[in-house]
């Protein structure tokens, strides 16, 4: 049994911080993506991704994969995997 690397991949992101501007910047319609808030407190947004509606929370790193695809990460497991890329 070999051993193996996962290949690096460049990424965008941007974490949330709570202001409903970052995610409108980010996902609104220069990519397409749709959101919304979820809560009344505006403490939360959803992400309509490709696997339905993912809620949010000020912190999370909103993830734009190469293939246009959002998702989310915990900011802990993104500080873990990501690092930054220099342009």
């Amino acid at each position: 049994m070999g051993k193996y690397r996962k290949k690096p991949v460049v990424i965008e992101a941007v974490q949330w911080d709570g202001e409903s501007g970052t995610a409108n910047e980010f996902i609104g319609e220069a990519y397409g993506g749709d959101w919304e808030y979820a809560t009344a407190a505006n403490s939360a947004i959803l992400i309509h991704a490709l696997d339905g509606k993912t809620l949010c929370q000020v912190e999370d790193w909103i993830i734009k994969e190469g293939n246009g695809i959002f998702s989310l990460c915990k900011p802990d497991i993104f500080e873990a995997t990501y690092e930054p890329v220099e342009d």
